[in-house]
């Protein structure tokens, strides 16, 4: 995996910039996340002690505002420590990549942020963008919402959660957007204000603590419901210039590249002793694996030079001061989706040739796999969103704020 630059001059970089300073943490909490892989997955969710420490590394704070107390990095930095942590254990990376989704803090007005904050800038938020419940007006300025969101990662740890609600009217009939369709907005609140439902047993991801989150009922101020696909974010700067799904592509793209790499490298060290036949031959020597591990390392390292390619471009676009095109936007959601189409084939290719012994659990390549196959079930990378790109190339509508 990637490294900072060490000695004397490592550590002066790391001590004036937030991005080499960021990263150098991730990699420094790296071993005790990877010894701890087993223990998340038994406690379905990231160790308690362990959650608090990647919070006062910041971690959390990855993409929240630096006005608002955050580090507000560049995306590939972003995209970097994602994969470090996902390369250690593909819970932990998930579980950070979730909780970094206070950048969505950037759309509530600076002084509502702040007071939601309540000087924890540090904090982890969970974020489900399925909207799966209701906001309806309580007559003093505010809304009432109920619902229960699956899938809130890190609900056990998280500071702060976000949650998207249909909007309704008094009667509680859902409110239309322009198009016809009703009208959703991401609700933001203290996590302790709601009741989290212990239902997460899946097969892969375990260790990310998604539970049921229930409300019944909270009040809501006006101010901390937001439209992030109408509405702007209330900061200047260049990352502000990546819209909702572009910050979304951001957060997701480094976790499948870091989850392969990592059943990658330990099949290579496995294929190198492991024998098997009567013949009693090195994995290494079979020229069938040969062939698959060549053509998985060829996919995987492809996909992570496109990746960065297009995350390059983008920001040098908006530190220009320009807005990003539909273009570059629909080109890093291929980016990611070729990701993780190439992370799945990579790992689904070596599981099968590394023998029965990956289906122990305490093995990374087998809980590679099944993290790369749980993600391969989001509705993020679901069939409609590889279409996004070549929909754009061939001139098909649909929504511009979907790219």
């Amino acid at each position: 995996m990637a490294t900072v630059q060490t000695g004397t001059a490592g550590q002066t970089a790391r001590a004036t910039d937030p991005a080499a300073a960021a990263l150098a943490a991730a990699q420094a909490l790296v071993p005790e996340i990877r010894d701890r892989a087993r223990e998340a997955e038994r406690l379905r969710t990231m160790p308690p002690d362990l959650a608090d420490r990647v919070e006062a590394a910041g971690l959390f704070a990855l993409l929240l505002p630096r006005s608002l107390g955050g580090l507000e990095l560049d995306p590939a930095t972003v995209i970097r420590i994602t994969e470090e942590l996902s390369y250690a254990d593909g819970s932990a990376g998930w579980t950070v990549l979730i909780g970094t989704n206070t950048a969505f803090f950037a759309w509530l007005e600076p002084d509502v942020a702040r007071e939601l904050l309540a000087g924890h800038p540090y904090g982890a938020s969970t974020c489900v963008l399925a909207p799966t419940g209701s906001a309806v007006p309580d007559g003093a300025g505010g809304y009432t919402v109920s619902g229960r969101w699956a899938f809130n990662t890190g609900v056990r740890h998280a500071r702060f959660s976000q949650v998207a609600a249909v909007m309704r009217d008094e009667s509680g009939a859902p409110l239309r957007d322009g198009g016809g369709a009703p009208e959703w907005r991401l609700a933001c609140f203290p996590t302790d204000r709601a009741q989290p439902l212990d239902t997460w047993d899946s097969a892969g991801l375990r260790g990310t603590g998604s539970h049921d989150l229930l409300l019944d009922g909270l009040r809501v101020p006006a101010e901390r419901l937001v439209n992030l696909l109408r509405d702007e974010p209330r900061h200047d700067g260049p990352l502000w210039r990546f819209p909702l799904f572009a910050i979304l592509n951001v957060t997701l793209v480094g976790f499948p590249l870091g989850v392969a790499r990592r059943a990658l490298d330990d099949f290579v060290e496995l294929a190198r002793t492991k024998t098997r036949g009567l013949e009693r031959l090195r994995v290494a020597e079979d020229r069938h694996v040969q062939v698959q591990l060549a053509t998985a390392e060829g996919e995987l390292q492809a996909a992570r030079a496109f990746a960065f390619d297009v995350i390059g471009q983008l920001w040098d676009t908006a530190c220009s001061g320009d807005p990003l095109s539909l273009d570059q936007r629909a080109r890093l959601s291929l980016a990611t989706q070729h990701a993780v189409r190439a992370a799945v084939a990579a790992v689904d290719g070596i599981f099968r040739l590394a023998g029965a012994g990956v289906v122990y659990a305490d093995q990374s390549i087998q809980r590679c796999f099944r993290d790369l196959h749980t993600l391969d079930t989001h509705t993020f990378v679901s069939a409609d969103s590889m279409t996004r790109y070549a929909k754009h190339l061939l001139g098909l509508t649909q929504p511009p704020q979907l790219l």
